[in-house]
């Protein structure tokens, strides 16, 4: 995943550029960057790996060298950024939030152009320098980024600062949100509206899929109207997002408690306490203990001072040593009760089945598990949900994989071990994700029994999409359903209103 921010102003903005950017951090720990433009001197960039620090202890001393009214930043989990580009439609930096599924052929093609791509020391290809390219193929900024849309399968958001200010194009499917900010003197864009209370900013609109908007210190101008059709991500609610942001007006936090808060009324389950997995469980908890009128007890904290997001490293092994590192549990409030936690999801569930086992050690009588979201079924091919190379890392598609090939459990534990690829019916797998179906039921026990849960229970899809509160035909749950299955020609004849 990751977050940007860009503003512009009739003061230095090196500062709110920095805190600005410093707000994306909970969206992206691999690379950080940002870019400032003054009429005197011109642009200035700089670019640092995240890997083993935090983008601020990177930036902050590099700051004076941040001169400017004008800046863009980004914290991401992929590409080094911002890119600078000199071309026909003047000099400008470039970020996005993107994830390019035809990477290979658009770069192809590109090359057979005359035009030139670098690469990383890997042999990767640039995302964002590619997304440059296809920009300046443009007469003028808008049909370049038009270009973009009509070429990238994915995602792409951005924000462009040119000499003359700041262009935000949202998604052409609006799939990863940008909301604009406002003060006396001064226009903001962003990935999360936490960046701007301290900041002064108030939100002033969200940007529509597909549409393309000018920033100036003194106002914003449509340069493209929005689409018709939205697909926003869902999963930015359950998880990316940070509490105290907005989506379409849609508050994460708000969102969370509410999908607990229904759970809870309709969860018969009889403990003692309910907890959240931190950080993104605790909303959801919150709710589903008022729901329940079940205490809320904090079993579980988060050791926050040194350790980084759990999916930072590389290294799988490494990710799951931090995740478990990170979260302490307090024996004096599980041993002897019968506790209830809620987490947004489950991905492959090797960090819960051995946060489980630790704290039935540590003298829990029962351990329960509520999730956020439905079962997660189906790869995301429109966002960076995280760097799954098979859906079999999917302890959902591991299982159905083995319900469709075994027929009893003690074939199913030893071939769960493996990777083996099955070629599974879609509606077999259609069957697996309807909520309350046979084959649902059969699947989250089966998770349950290898995680070592008590019972587990996921919310279902209307839960949520009630939570959030936009029409369903607004939000992308391709995740849990399988619902944005369509042709590249569907997916690029979205049009503007």
């Amino acid at each position: 995943m990751g977050g940007f921010f860009g503003t512009v102003s009739t003061e230095k903005c090196a500062a709110e550029l920095f805190y600005g950017t410093d707000y994306q951090s909970h969206l992206g720990t691999r690379r950080g960057g940002m870019a400032t433009y003054s009429k005197e001197k011109g642009f200035y960039r700089s670019i640092h790996n995240l890997e083993n620090t935090y983008f601020r202890t990177r930036f902050e001393a590099e700051l004076p060298k941040f001169d400017g009214t004008s800046g863009i930043g980004i914290i991401s989990d992929t590409d080094a950024q911002p890119m600078l580009f000199n071309s026909h439609l003047g000099r400008f930096a470039l970020v996005t939030v993107a994830k390019v599924n035809n990477l290979e052929e658009i770069a192809g093609h590109l090359l057979q152009e005359n035009m030139h791509l670098s690469e990383f020391s890997s042999g990767v290809i640039n995302p964002t320098e590619l997304i440059g390219l296809l920009i300046v193929k443009g007469k003028d900024f808008v049909e370049g980024i038009e270009n973009v849309y009509r070429t990238v399968k994915g995602s792409c958001s951005m924000l462009l600062l040119t000499e003359d200010g700041i262009i935000a194009a949202r998604d052409a499917w609006g799939r990863t949100p940008i909301a604009i900010g406002q003060k006396e003197g001064a226009m903001a864009a962003t990935s999360e509206t936490t960046a701007f209370p301290n900041l002064g900013y108030e939100t002033s609109y969200f940007v529509g899929p597909g549409e393309i908007v000018k920033l100036t210190p003194t106002g914003m101008t449509q340069l493209r109207k929005p689409n018709k059709k939205m697909q926003m991500c869902s999963f930015l609610w359950i998880y990316y997002g940070f509490p105290t942001s907005t989506y379409e007006g849609k508050n994460v936090e708000d969102v969370r408690y509410e999908t607990g808060r229904v759970m809870g009324e309709e969860d018969p389950t009889e403990v003692d306490s309910v907890g959240g997995i931190p950080d993104s469980g605790i909303g959801m908890a919150i709710g589903y203990s008022a729901g329940h009128k079940t205490p809320y007890q904090r079993g579980i904290s988060k050791y926050t001072p040194t350790w980084p997001r759990s999916f930072m490293p590389a290294n799988q092994n490494i990710r799951n040593l931090v995740a478990k590192m990170k979260l302490i549990p307090n024996k004096d409030m599980l041993k002897g009760k019968r506790c209830l936690f809620c987490d947004d999801s489950i991905v492959r569930g090797t960090q819960l089945r051995e946060n489980t086992q630790v704290l039935k050690e540590l003298g829990a009588k029962e351990v329960h598990m509520r999730i956020a979201c439905p079962p997660l079924i189906y790869a995301c091919p429109f966002v960076n949900f995280s760097a799954s190379k098979s859906e079999l890392e999917l302890i959902t598609r591991r299982i159905i994989r083995d319900m469709e090939t075994h027929s009893n459990t003690a074939t199913m534990l030893t071939d769960s071990l493996t990777d083996k690829e099955v070629t599974i019916a879609p509606e077999r797998i259609k069957a697996y994700a309807t909520t309350d179906s046979p084959e649902y039921k059969a699947m989250v026990a089966e998770i349950a029994r290898r995680l070592n849960l008590d019972s587990l229970k996921f919310s279902k899809l209307e839960t949520i999409v009630q939570a959030i509160g936009l029409p369903k035909c607004d939000i992308c749950t391709h995740c849990f359903d399988g619902s944005s299955f369509f042709s590249l020609e569907e997916e690029n004849s979205n049009s503007p209103e």
